[in-house]
């Protein structure tokens, strides 16, 4: 338990609108310096448990309630959106205290929309671009992708019950351990490869489908390994519940067996792996068109709209545009739409980029990816050292994951406010943050903000 005890924070939506105002009054009147944020957490089957997860430690740290051993721990969320609000902490009548009278961020930003500065207000309007998560994956995640603009505006109007809200979700993982993923479509040689080695995909294609594809060095390699791909990624997905069964079910007896005499690949044993996670289940097979990546932590790797994707296991820092939007099609219980995701996806081939972060200063690299919602800087800061984070004209969202230390919020400001691992604080724009590192041992924290080239 930290040092510092906090009441479990209390959701205010039930209040009227004239309570609610008054202490989003009361947040913007006492706060001098970055808000402190009480943050949601998820509690998805995928997660890890108990303590083993970095989620549920940081969790219990930033709300003041106790890990439930039993229960997984999936997803901190930091920011916004209503399917997981982040929560402004009050100072409390009592000096040198908090307390647990809090409203939502949205509501702070809302009543105090110069927090976000002129140019995100003008492309964004009044609230976050982004959402900010730490995962804790103990078992894959569905094979899903995330709809581009258009797709996302057309679902939300289509289904609002299953998709929230109109926005695209491109998004960026960066490990904090080893994290395994699977990320896009393998290329067209390593799909040749699965065809010859994998009979129950050849069996499932078809002979004749088979060769046509290998004599695709003769035509136009791309357009028509794409409708090939594409072909034959449906026909498997779209499986009755029966042939998947029995697909999945011949596919393990012949790993096992050939385990007993040679050394299974990466991707067999993958495939042994998901198949005890979810018998029988089309995703199974289906692993076997994607490529299977391993980031070492610090790697990131980021994910574009209608890509498809499935993480696997380990703990990262997640960062996206501001949406819950999910088309799903396998190793999941919950809803999937076979139909929409074999209709979006791109069937883009080739290994996805591994991003490392680029330095900006000897403690902080900084992690940028090809869109305006969001970029995440990454700060590593030895015992006693001390960082600056310059003021920028967009709003930012800091995690400190490892360690304590202190925050100065700008250069004119003598007080210094202590933090400590699981701290999450709201800076507004146009603030200069000096970050010191406290004398026991190093600090570790992420920052995410829009993405500086639209300061540019």
């Amino acid at each position: 338990m930290a040092d510092r005890r906090f009441a479990r924070f209390r959701l205010w939506f039930g209040l009227s609108g004239s309570r609610v105002r008054r202490r989003v009054k009361k947040a913007m009147e006492a706060t001098s310096g970055p808000l402190l944020l009480r943050c949601s957490v998820q509690n998805y089957d995928w997660g890890r448990f108990g303590e083993d997860s970095t989620v549920a430690r940081l969790f219990e740290q930033n709300s003041g309630g106790e890990i439930e051993l039993a229960r997984p721990y999936a997803e901190l969320w930091m920011g916004t959106h209503e399917s997981g609000p982040s929560f402004v902490v009050a100072p409390s009548e009592t000096a040198g205290s908090l307390g647990p009278e809090t409203v939502t961020l949205k509501q702070w930003i809302t009543a105090n929309p110069g927090s976000l500065g002129e140019k995100v207000v003008e492309k964004w309007g009044n609230d976050l671009p982004f959402l900010f998560k730490v995962l804790s994956v103990a078992k894959a995640l569905s094979i899903q992708a995330h709809p581009d603009k258009e797709l996302a505006r057309m679902l939300h109007k289509m289904r609002p019950n299953v998709y929230k809200d109109p926005n695209h979700k491109p998004e960026m993982a960066i490990a904090l351990t080893e994290f395994k993923a699977l990320c896009g479509f393998v290329n067209i040689e390593e799909l040749k490869d699965v065809l010859i080695s994998v009979p129950e995909i050849k069996d499932l294609v078809g002979s004749e489908e088979a060769r046509k594809f290998f004599i695709t060095e003769e035509l136009d390699v791309n357009s028509e390994a794409k409708m090939f791909l594409q072909s034959i990624f449906t026909k498997l997905i779209s499986s009755s519940k029966e042939a998947v069964s029995e697909l999945v079910s011949k596919l393990k007896v012949r790993l096992d067996t050939e385990s007993k005499i040679r050394t299974l690949t990466e991707k067999e044993q993958l495939i042994l792996l998901l198949e005890k996670q979810y018998q029988a289940d089309v995703g199974v097979v289906a692993a076997y068109f994607f490529n299977y990546v391993k980031l070492s932590p610090g790697e990131a790797l980021y994910i574009g709209p209608n890509e498809p994707h499935a993480y696997i296991s380990g703990e990262c820092i997640e960062c996206m545009a501001a949406s819950d939007n999910v088309v799903r099609a396998g190793l999941t219980p919950k809803y999937i739409d076979v139909q929409t995701l074999c209709s979006m996806l791109t069937y883009k081939q080739g290994f996805p980029e591994i991003i490392r972060g680029s330095p900006v200063n000897p403690y902080v690299s900084r992690y940028t990816p090809p869109f305006d919602e969001f970029e995440v800087d990454h700060c590593l800061l030895p015992p006693k050292e001390s960082v600056v984070f310059s003021a920028i004209p967009g709003p930012s969202i800091f995690i400190v994951v490892v360690g304590e230390g202190k925050m100065q919020f700008s250069a004119t400001d003598d007080q210094d406010q202590k933090f400590m691992m699981g701290d999450v604080f709201f800076v507004p724009a146009k603030n200069e943050i000096r970050i010191s590192a406290g004398v026991d041992g190093p600090t570790q924290l992420f920052r995410a903000g829009v993405n500086h080239r639209i300061f540019c």
